[in-house]
């Protein structure tokens, strides 16, 4: 209970019970807190560094150079006709958006322990920061990848206006399932061990080393739909992602359109699960 003045309304905050959803209203008056919470996790992520935000470049870079030199070059993996520096860095820009989304916002609300136990918010603002502080490391990597493009000559089409579209489905992916696992990484500490496997075996499960039209080539010589693939929501985001920068063959339509509803599956029961447990959070964490 919290008054402000005597004129002032009394405020009684009470824990929600059973499976109820977020409540976007009061998300969006704490919408500067939002703002915050973005602020702060990009100094605390930079600071005392001695590149600074030229990580967020370098990282999504050099991961180009190692995929080039053993994938592209000794094991000889393919790369739709494209040059596989380009075709590698194109699915890096989104793959690392959605793995730091989801591995960021997994530990905040533990290493927002203390802030939790003293002041009442939205407990969804803490993971969704952490999410959206990503897009800014995006952007800077994302200037790499234009100098890529002029260095190789490959101008994009109007295709590539359906960026932004794709880069929301990544965000709501990478939401979706960091509203799961920061939730339960509140309950159950394993979840900080485990997810750096899980993403590796995530990305090898997604075409960011290789090209999806191998994949989709054996569905479809096994009489099974492309679209079962999008079933992971990141393989429409990622071949995306080439389609509208480099024009690639792959048919993304059903990739995306499956992707998509697998990334709001995630997001809405996501919402449900963290607002079921946020109630013990202050207690537990």
């Amino acid at each position: 209970m919290k008054t402000q003045s005597s004129d002032s309304p009394i405020v009684v905050v009470r824990p929600g019970s059973g499976w109820v959803p977020l409540d976007m209203a009061e998300i969006w008056k704490y919408r500067e807190l939002l703002y915050f919470f973005v602020w702060r996790d990009v100094k605390v992520k930079y600071k005392q560094t001695v590149f600074g935000v030229m990580w967020a470049i370098l990282q999504p870079f050099l991961a180009m150079v190692v995929f080039t030199v053993f994938f592209g070059g000794l094991a000889n993996v393919g790369s739709d006709g494209f040059p596989y520096p380009l075709f590698s860095y194109a699915a890096l820009l989104p793959w690392t958006l959605f793995s730091q989304g989801v591995g960021q916002s997994a530990e905040s609300l533990v290493k927002s322990s203390n802030l939790l136990q003293k002041v009442y918010f939205p407990r969804a603002i803490v993971p969704a920061a952490s999410v959206v502080s990503g897009v800014i490391d995006f952007a800077l990597a994302f200037l790499a990848l234009g100098a890529l493009m002029v260095y190789y000559g490959i101008r994009p089409g109007l295709a590539v206006l359906w960026l932004p579209v794709l880069v929301l489905f990544c965000l709501t992916a990478a939401l979706g399932v960091g509203l799961w696992l920061s939730a339960m990484n509140v309950e159950y500490r394993d979840v900080r061990y485990a997810l750096p496997f899980c993403l590796q075996l995530w990305m090898f499960a997604t075409p960011v080393i290789y090209p999806g039209s191998g994949v989709i080539a054996w569905l479809e010589r096994h009489d099974l739909p492309s679209w079962l693939y999008g079933l992971n929501p990141m393989v429409g985001v990622v071949e995306g992602f080439r389609w509208a920068l480099l024009g690639g063959s792959v048919p993304v339509g059903p990739l995306i359109a499956s992707g998509s509803v697998v990334s709001g599956m995630l997001l809405l029961t996501g919402a449900y699960y963290f607002r079921r447990m946020e109630r013990t959070f202050a207690d537990v964490v």
